[in-house]
């Protein structure tokens, strides 16, 4: 076990190296962070309010990543753009529809090194509810270090 960690930490290292990004070649394996470079975290849900935001507040500056987070809908409170995007190094959706959304508007740029992540978590939470809190680092801390 300890070998094959070192494995895919070394993988990764390579990776970042020569293609600049943070998302392993191989999906099987989670993503191991790396001193290399900060990831950018964008973090998306329906209308910015509650999942997403709540997200962006808990993990700003969690082991010095950059956090953002937008919305998918007309009325979301900060609705996501091409420039969210391009700026993201790897993106949590909340559900499997924000993922159908973001393919469908920014299909082109979601392909090669950005990678999406669904989180599976329902829209029945409010601001920073301690449950979505300790929801969202069980499944974010699956893909990434959150210490």
């Amino acid at each position: 076990m300890v070998s094959e960690v070192i494995q895919n930490y070394y993988n990764f290292v390579l990776n970042r190296f020569y293609f600049n990004h943070a998302v392993s070649r191989d999906p099987a394996i989670p993503l191991i962070i790396s001193e290399v470079r900060k990831i950018k975290l964008l973090f998306v849900c329906s209308r910015n309010r509650w999942r997403s935001l709540t997200a962006e507040k808990i993990f700003h500056e969690v082991s010095g990543h950059q956090v953002r987070s937008a919305g998918t809908e007309q009325n979301a409170r900060i609705k996501v753009t091409s420039g969210h995007i391009g700026w993201a190094d790897l993106i949590f959706v909340m559900e499997k529809k924000h993922t159908r959304r973001l393919r469908e508007k920014f299909g082109p740029m979601l392909n090669g090194s950005r990678k999406v992540i669904c989180l599976d978590i329902p829209d029945e939470y409010t601001f920073m509810d301690e449950e979505l809190i300790e929801t969202l680092r069980s499944r974010v801390s699956e893909f990434i270090e959150i210490s």
